[in-house]
This record gives C-alpha cells, sequence and structure tokens, in this order.
C-alpha cells in the first residue's frame, strides 16, 4: 500500500545553507561546480558552527548534495560538538545548475541573458541557461524531492546541508510562491531555516536564521 501524509506523522527539515567558499570561486557563477570552501571560514566561524550543534535536534537524520562543500560543512558542525552523523547524499537537493554560464565571471553574464535580471540574482526566475536550469525549475525539483524525504523521515527531524538557491526553492515549494518572489529570500552562509511537512500540508518554521550570536 502506497503511504500517504494522512495517517503519518510530521516531517522536519532542517536546513542549512553551506559555509562560504573560497575566494577566487566567489567571483565566478560557480552553480554546481564542486568548488573549496574557505579555509579561514572554518577557524573564522566556530561560534556559528557550535551555535548550529547546539541548535540542531539530537536525533535527525542528516543529508548532504554531492557537493563537497556541503559535506565539509556538515563535518565542521559534528567537530564544533554534534554527534558524528551518517551523511545521505541527496542529489535533489543540489545547487542550481547554470549550465554553460558556470565558471564565467559575474560581469560576463549580463551579456548572455535574454531576459533582465532579477534585482537580487544574475538571471530571472524563469530563464534557463544553456544546458542548465531556471530556478522555476529548481523549486520543481526541490519541491519534488522534499515530499519523497517527508515521506521517508515522516514524524523525525531530517538536517539537510545544501545552497542558497536549493534552500530558497524548498521555501517556495513550502509557501506555494513562483520563482521571482523566491529570489527575493536571503539565505546566507551558514544560515538555518527550518520547515515542517505536515498532513495539512507545509509550515515555514524559520527562515535564515544566523546560530551563534
Amino acid at each position: 500500500m502506497m503511504m500517504t501524509y494522512d495517517s503519518l506523522e510530521p516531517a522536519v527539515f532542517w536546513l542549512i545553507r553551506h559555509a562560504v567558499v573560497e575566494e577566487n570561486a566567489r567571483l565566478i557563477n560557480y552553480g554546481t561546480m564542486d568548488v573549496e570552501l574557505c579555509p579561514q571560514s572554518l577557524i573564522s566561524q566556530g561560534a556559528v558552527y557550535a551555535g548550529l550543534a547546539r541548535r540542531l535536534p539530537r536525533d535527525a537524520a542528516w543529508a548532504v548534495t554531492p557537493l563537497s562543500r556541503t559535506r565539509r560543512t556538515a563535518e565542521a558542525i559534528f567537530a564544533a560538538g554534534y554527534p558524528t552523523a551518517p551523511l545521505e547524499v541527496v542529489p535533489g537537493l543540489i545547487e542550481q545548475n547554470m549550465g554553460t554560464w558556470q565558471g564565467r565571471t559575474h560581469a560576463e553574464i549580463p551579456a548572455l541573458l535574454q531576459q533582465p535580471a532579477h534585482a537580487f540574482w544574475p538571471l530571472a526566475g524563469d530563464e534557463i541557461p544553456p544546458e542548465g536550469e531556471s530556478m522555476a525549475q529548481v523549486i520543481v525539483r526541490v519541491g519534488a524531492t522534499l515530499e519523497e524525504l517527508a515521506l521517508a523521515h515522516a514524524g523525525r527531524n531530517l538536517v539537510a546541508v545544501s545552497h542558497g538557491g536549493a534552500i530558497r526553492a524548498a521555501v517556495a515549494h513550502a509557501l506555494g510562491i513562483d520563482a521571482t518572489n523566491a529570489l527575493h529570500l536571503s539565505v546566507q552562509n551558514l544560515s538555518l531555516t527550518c520547515i515542517e511537512r505536515h498532513a495539512r500540508g507545509w509550515k515555514v518554521v524559520c527562515v535564515n536564521e544566523m546560530a551563534g550570536f
């Protein structure tokens, strides 16, 4: 028999954006490129890692994306005091794929656009980079992934270290808003966003909360 939400306990998602990437990567549109974290941030933001370690529920399952910056961020939280946990790799929570625009500098992107850029993102919510995906498509992908995870983790907490675009997409899915509105959301590095899947729908508990301050 197929499980439905009607008979299941809520699933609680604790979404964390990975730490700041190294300086050279910040100069380009890196999207799904596997760039390194800034080594200094692993030291200078120790209070934030410790704050997350205290804030997160101890009984949670953990997930990361295929990109190493999410795994390294999770490991830094473990090192700051959270008990080490297995890390499930969830490709559906990966960052927006910027296609052939990945690796290009921010200054190069405006000339490539087919639509005016969003006020707070290099491109419009429904602009699709060549061989990539639009923010609107990210919302569909992330939303489907969350629904599957909610069934698999019913009645449980799941901590997922992900990316700014994917976390905006998760909130957009929970609220039922479009890509243009989703891109107005601020999701800072190492911020915490919490959403819950109940039988009656999604509930947003917090967005872009900073621990350790």
